[in-house]
């Protein structure tokens, strides 16, 4: 699976939002609640790169684009967080959690989270 750009993700977050697919006007609509003003080329010029990397699909409805994201937002967290221990870690997650805690970015709470998790055998979070 292909990495999203900043910005390309953050349409895709849009879409995921919407419930796995939205229209032109929707993800617009969106994007300026969150702040984003971006022009209609950009916009477009984005849903196209995604397309291009199999992300999001179109389907034409009358003279409008609905977009459809390809994979969930779980799916390509997923994806995304194990290209990055092989790429940065090599593949050692005991690394990235060391890392983690070290620089406090995972609390003594999440920690214990977690170890429930692992207890109860990945069947709850939390």
């Amino acid at each position: 699976m292909q990495q999203a750009s900043d910005y390309e993700l953050e349409l895709l977050r849009v879409i995921w939002e919407n419930g796995g697919s939205a229209l032109y006007a929707e993800i617009t609509a969106a994007l300026e609640k969150k702040g984003i003003i971006w022009t209609k080329n950009t916009v477009i010029m984005l849903l196209s790169r995604l397309m291009d990397k199999k992300l999001l699909k179109a389907n034409k409805i009358g003279h409008r684009n609905k977009y459809t994201a390809m994979v969930s937002e779980e799916e390509y967290q997923s994806e995304q967080t194990e290209c990055f221990l092989n790429k940065i870690y090599e593949g050692n997650a005991k690394g990235l959690v060391t890392t983690l805690i070290q620089k406090e970015l995972l609390s003594a709470k999440d920690y214990e989270e977690l170890k429930k998790y692992w207890q109860n055998g990945g069947d709850s979070y939390e």
